[in-house]
């Protein structure tokens, strides 16, 4: 009971360690992104669709501090983003055996991809489409469209952000089916269930129209399968190391 609970306790120290290293890079990440937030700034709003409207106003003496503080955050935790989850497979290493420890070590440069690609899906697909919508709506109102600028780009993270974390799907999957937590079979019993939740995200995060829903839903459904798809290639894997393990563990002990 005392060697558990030593065990528990070193490995709270251990998460808590990694987790301090993510803060503190996550911090001087977010330094950096006070000197880049400018030029982003500057460029997006030269770029459609923030260039369609007339002018970005600031509401607040602390609009510009908060815009900044936007950018430095989503900068940052890009920057953050191999770090930590290197550090997450630091902390789960020791549990794993050698050949799943240079397996998972893979999955870093995957979901540093697929967070990037996620972030070009939300801003250059969903967020022009939830945008132009809504302001479509405001000028069928006859509204005079006067956008605040700290407004206008939390808007952006809003749909940015969650969706660049949906598309890590895959990897989470893989990462969870090598700990043995998930397995295709189960993925499987809980498609329709996931297709559903999808379909709701994807409802959430678009214009209230068919079209566009199904823009949506139907790469985040063909991330869900693809997720099915590489479970299994993990989980056959693993069935075939424990069944060659096996069988050199029945040789040596027939020829001992």
């Amino acid at each position: 009971m005392q060697e558990e609970a030593a065990s528990l306790v070193e490995h709270l120290t251990e998460l808590r360690k990694r987790l301090i290293w993510i803060i503190v890079v996550l911090a001087l990440a977010m330094i950096g992104g006070f000197f880049a937030a400018k030029p982003i700034i500057v460029y997006l709003m030269n770029t459609e669709p923030a260039s369609s409207i007339v002018s970005l106003n600031t509401f607040s003496p602390w609009d510009a501090i908060r815009l900044y503080m936007q950018f430095a955050f989503a900068i940052g935790l890009v920057v953050t983003l191999p770090f930590a989850l290197t550090q997450i497979w630091l902390f789960v290493k020791p549990g794993l055996l050698e050949h799943e420890q240079k397996a998972t070590l893979r999955y870093i440069p995957g979901a540093v991809f697929l967070f990037l690609l996620g972030l070009a899906f939300a801003y250059f697909v969903i967020f022009p489409m939830a945008f132009y919508f809504t302001s479509s709506v405001t000028q069928s109102l006859d509204l005079t469209e006067t956008y605040g600028a700290a407004q206008y780009f939390s808007f952006m993270f809003n749909i940015l952000l969650p969706m660049a974390l949906l598309f890590e799907l895959p990897v989470v999957v893989m990462f969870l089916t090598k700990l043995r937590i998930l397995n295709p079979l189960r993925l499987k019993k809980l498609r329709r269930y996931a297709y559903l939740v999808l379909v709701i995200v994807a409802t959430f995060v678009t214009p209230p129209d068919f079209i566009s829903d199904i823009l949506v839903a139907i790469p985040m459904i063909l991330l869900y399968e693809i997720s099915i798809m590489l479970s299994a290639r993990v989980y056959r894997k693993q069935q075939e190391y424990e069944k060659q393990w096996l069988g050199e563990l029945a040789n040596d002990a027939g020829t001992s």
